[in-house]
């Protein structure tokens, strides 16, 4: 856990996302939005996360629907997220930075990663494989982790899911949730994810339990938290990313609220204390 307690100084972060509006090339892009606008709508939320006292941002290119997988997507889309990390980047030279693009595109992530100065990616489906509602998805780490070494990212996390909101996942049902969270560790994983079935939805407390101490790496979720379930799973997890829950009104597609930001971050570091 050395290099996510380093990034993260020994605390348990709390990781707001960035949501992209959709890019070029996306079916849902506005072509009046301009480059200027993308931006930035990206840094106006990226402040507020910030200001809000989030320890971490993840940039997403949430609103690209439907999600591409990574064998046709399209290199507009690594080319601005790539560009608008480095503009996040380079206004907070040392705040941690994560990176992820959908569905599952994870060498097209680390490069822009790497290109951008951000600190981790996530990947949905590290080890194993699911069927998701874009397709068959399967394992990424054995290609992604030899291409992190290729192109010498290996400063840069991978944060794994196991069990992914958004999937069928029958096709490894004859394996436990430790089971999967473990492949997470052996395809090398810096950081384990659990999410509950849908953005916005938890885990429930039970599935952490059963992981949580029998796993090496940070387990952080990654769908559902907050103020309402904090106090039963944030105990139990070293982090959290969070989207919905910093939104106005809880709408996904609606900017990050301050306020929102501020509350969940103050009744977090009480429980903490």
């Amino acid at each position: 856990m050395n290099q996510f307690n380093t990034l993260f100084q020994n605390k348990k972060p709390i990781i707001g996302m960035v949501h992209l509006p959709p890019l070029p090339g996306a079916p849902l892009y506005n072509p009046s939005m301009s480059w200027n606008d993308v931006r930035d709508f990206a840094l106006n939320d990226a402040n507020t996360l910030i200001e809000g006292g989030v320890k971490g941002i993840q940039i997403e290119n949430q609103f690209d629907k439907p999600f591409h997988l990574p064998d046709s997507l399209g290199i507009e889309t690594v080319a601005f997220v790539t560009a608008i990390t480095r503009e996040i980047r380079n206004k907070y030279p040392l705040f941690p930075l994560g990176i992820h693009i959908l569905l599952n595109c994870s060498l097209q992530a680390l490069a822009a990663a790497k290109a951008s100065g951000a600190n981790w990616i996530r990947v949905f489906n590290l080890s194993n494989a699911y069927i998701s509602n874009s397709g068959y998805v399967s394992a990424s780490a054995p290609e992604l982790m030899r291409y992190r070494n290729t192109i010498y990212a290996n400063d840069i996390m991978i944060f794994g899911d196991f069990q992914v909101k958004h999937g069928s996942h029958a096709i490894t049902s004859d394996r436990s949730i430790l089971e999967k969270a473990h492949d997470i560790e052996t395809a090398l994983g810096d950081a384990v994810i659990i999410t509950g079935s849908a953005t916005g939805t938890p885990p429930d407390s039970k599935s952490i339990k059963s992981i949580k101490g029998k796993i090496t790496k940070p387990l952080l979720v990654g769908s559902g938290l907050s103020t309402k379930n904090i106090h039963e799973i944030w105990p139990l997890i070293d982090g959290a990313l969070i989207g919905t829950s910093f939104k106005k009104n809880n709408i996904l597609s609606e900017p990050v609220d301050v306020n929102a930001v501020r509350d969940f971050v103050k009744l977090a570091n009480s429980i903490t204390q």
